[in-house]
């Protein structure tokens, strides 16, 4: 990641498997203002396919997406 995002909140989302990152990501936004933007860390590697899919399908813009080691770290901004 080349620039820098100021990230409201820190989700810890690691050693939860599918479904469970998508649903704490899910309820965190929810008490959000629009443009507050999520930084989550998680160590399922299922999170690379379902947080662009849950991004796209519930209108809220994915950042950045990445691998580091054995962690997926990944920020997401609040549109709606």
């Amino acid at each position: 990641m080349t620039e820098q995002v100021k990230v409201d909140l820190v989700l810890d989302l690691k050693g939860l498997l599918c479904p469970m990152p998508i649903v704490k990501l899910s309820q965190a936004i929810k008490d959000l203002p629009v443009g507050a933007v999520i930084e989550g860390i998680a160590t399922d590697p299922g999170v690379m396919a379902d947080v662009p899919a849950w991004a796209k399908t519930s209108g809220q813009e994915l950042i950045s997406i990445e691998q580091r080691d054995k962690e997926y770290r990944f920020l997401i901004k609040k549109v709606k």
